[in-house]
């Protein structure tokens, strides 16, 4: 993977991830294929609404179907045909949600697997060596995600533990043809965070994450991180904020310079009628849209928008017909992606301010709130 800043408008910054599976442009959003596939939407399906990139989850892949079979196909590129860069997670999060089923040590986590109670351990090496069978194109280290209740101590000890966690994950990963990246941590105070990030980017990682963010606190918080750990990033890697897709935090991220995010919760919402538009979130379940002829967001040229109504969806979705949770996901994804498109423009024309305003003043904002 190569790195090049293509435009800035004060911190915020376009540019481009060049692997040799395709040229991937910054501002991103990657669509989340947790299992290998992004719920409700085939590799034509993700790639039509504009998906350069795509993250699976090395925590679930590893589970099932397990790295017997990864390696017996070649990896997840042969296994899920994708032919596009994969990211996988490292499954830091996925081990701070099973928090009731998990015993941390300096050594690493052992947790119950969801799917038969067995017990399993994982280390920083066991994470590389997955990651490394799974031949996804950027690998993430296991770090260890904090809920916001902690307290300062606390949150000390974890963010020394992940340093150690990323320094042995360095020392064991052997494949030249995919990068590493690091996780800054450090919970919700900023001396913590500072730390962390200036300990994680000393380290010669290809990228870095920031972690342990949008897990439960208020966009204020999340934002005044943001603006304690970006300036200290290194200007020539990039900068991946985990976890978050509402538009919202996605711009007032990019203004910051991240240059990648991803989240479920486009797939999510859609699932359940939430959709996304240029005026902000709708509930295409609700009873005024039964006979709603018009599309599901007039300012979207989407496949979904150009062809069918918001009545039609309504009628889906009401009936739990996976056709409408399909059309619903594709819409979602295409917005977020189209987002960041736009968000590039603006960037490489100097006027990222005036149309980051722009859209969250018609998508009707208020007081920082997200979605």
């Amino acid at each position: 993977m190569r790195f090049e800043t293509t435009g800035r408008d004060g911190t915020a910054r376009s540019g481009k991830l060049i692997f040799e599976r395709g040229t991937v442009e910054t501002p991103v959003f990657m669509p989340v294929g947790t299992n290998g596939a992004v719920k409700m939407c085939t590799r034509e399906c993700v790639k039509q609404a504009g998906a350069t990139i795509v993250l699976a989850n090395a925590f679930h892949l590893y589970l099932k179907p397990g790295l017997e079979t990864l390696r017996e196909f070649g990896g997840i590129h042969n296994f899920a045909s994708w032919d596009i860069p994969v990211l996988t997670d490292s499954g830091g999060f996925q081990i701070f949600s099973l928090s009731k089923n998990i015993r941390i040590d300096d050594d690493g986590a052992d947790f119950k697997s969801p799917f038969d109670g067995t017990i399993h351990r994982f280390t920083p090496e066991k994470v590389v060596e997955i990651q490394e069978t799974i031949g996804s194109d950027i690998a993430m280290v296991l770090d260890e995600c904090l809920a916001p209740t902690y307290d300062l101590e606390s949150t000390k000890k974890s963010m020394k533990r992940t340093f150690k966690w990323a320094q042995r994950a360095i020392l064991s990963h052997k494949r030249k043809d995919q990068a590493l990246f690091g996780i800054t941590q450090g919970g919700f105070f900023e001396e913590t965070r500072r730390e962390s990030t200036i300990e994680i980017t000393s380290l010669p990682f290809d990228g870095f994450g920031i972690g342990g963010l949008s897990v439960g606190e208020d966009v204020d918080t999340t934002i005044k991180m943001l603006d304690v750990v970006l300036p200290l990033m290194p200007e020539d890697r990039p900068r991946y904020l985990m976890g978050v897709g509402d538009p919202l935090l996605m711009l007032e991220a990019i203004e910051r310079g991240v240059d990648m995010m991803d989240c479920v919760l486009p797939t999510r919402m859609a699932r359940h009628g939430g959709i996304l538009t240029s005026e902000g979130r709708i509930n295409i379940r609700a009873a005024i849209y039964e006979m709603d002829k018009g599309p599901l967001d007039p300012s979207c040229n989407c496949e979904v928008c150009h062809n069918y109504s918001r009545g039609y969806i309504h009628h889906l979705i009401k009936r739990n017909e996976s056709t409408g949770m399909i059309l619903a996901t594709y819409h979602n994804i295409y917005f977020l992606i189209d987002l960041m498109k736009r968000s590039r423009s603006a960037i490489m024309n100097g006027e990222f301010k005036e149309f980051k305003e722009e859209v969250l003043s018609k998508m009707k904002y208020q007081k920082r709130r997200v979605l």
